[in-house]
């Protein structure tokens, strides 16, 4: 795990990170492809070393195991469906605090994808569950509102990409790299303001299923 030197030196040299994304799928090629063009290190792993070798090579990172993929990182990115993250938290060992002062990104939407109903019980969201599952790690929730194609498809519009968290030097870390991939961060409160956000991707999944546009629904109101 790094160091609070470390972090600061390293967001003080142009904010270059070195990133450990977890997962093998869309997201991970997505913002891994963005995340290495703008000239961060990028790290691979999932629950197949294969897939990881291949993902690598596509975005030119460097692939590995889990546990060794979350030493000495800026930030780990669960790009993961929420059915998986307790199996690759625990190929983590992060229940031993392994992630304890690391940015811990959670873009998962816990979330029945057919309805839009959260998946958890009320007065808690997936953000507070993973930082429970990794004691220690920083947790900021980020990048769940959008496809994966949003940071690789240049014909879309920038977005607004709301996020959360307690620990300031994670979330200026994830602020930089939500501008690093083409979008404007906003900064959205503590981790406990997390349910909020999860529930608008569960208004957006409901909405989209029964076949209307989610952003016909959102009042226009301008920026002042």
């Amino acid at each position: 795990m790094p160091t609070v030197a470390l972090v600061q030196h390293r967001l003080h040299e142009r904010a270059l990170m070195r990133i450990a994304i977890l997962g093998t799928g869309t997201m991970a090629n997505a913002l891994g492809t963005t995340w290495a063009r703008a000239g961060h290190e990028i790290i691979i792993a999932g629950r197949s070393l294969t897939k990881a070798n291949n993902l690598a090579a596509q975005i030119g990172g460097t692939a590995t195991t889990v546990p060794e993929a979350i030493m000495d990182v800026d930030a780990v990115l669960l790009a993961i469906a929420w059915t998986g993250v307790p199996d690759i938290l625990d190929a983590a060992h992060a229940s031993t605090g392994t992630l304890t002062g690391t940015t811990l990104i959670d873009p998962t939407n816990a979330v029945d994808h057919g309805i839009g109903t959260h998946l958890l019980p009320p007065h808690t969201s997936a953000a507070q569950h993973i930082a429970h599952l990794a004691p220690g790690s920083h947790v900021v929730k980020a990048f769940h509102l959008h496809p994966a194609d949003q940071w690789t498809d240049p014909t879309r519009p920038p977005v607004t990409v709301p996020y959360c968290g307690d620990n300031p030097q994670s979330l200026t870390a994830t602020a930089t790299l939500i501008r690093d991939a083409g979008s404007t961060p906003v900064p959205y409160g503590p981790l406990t303001r997390a349910r909020q956000l999860e529930e608008v991707a569960g208004f957006i999944i409901t909405l989209a299923f029964n076949g209307q546009d989610p952003r016909t629904a959102v009042p226009h109101i301008p920026a002042t």
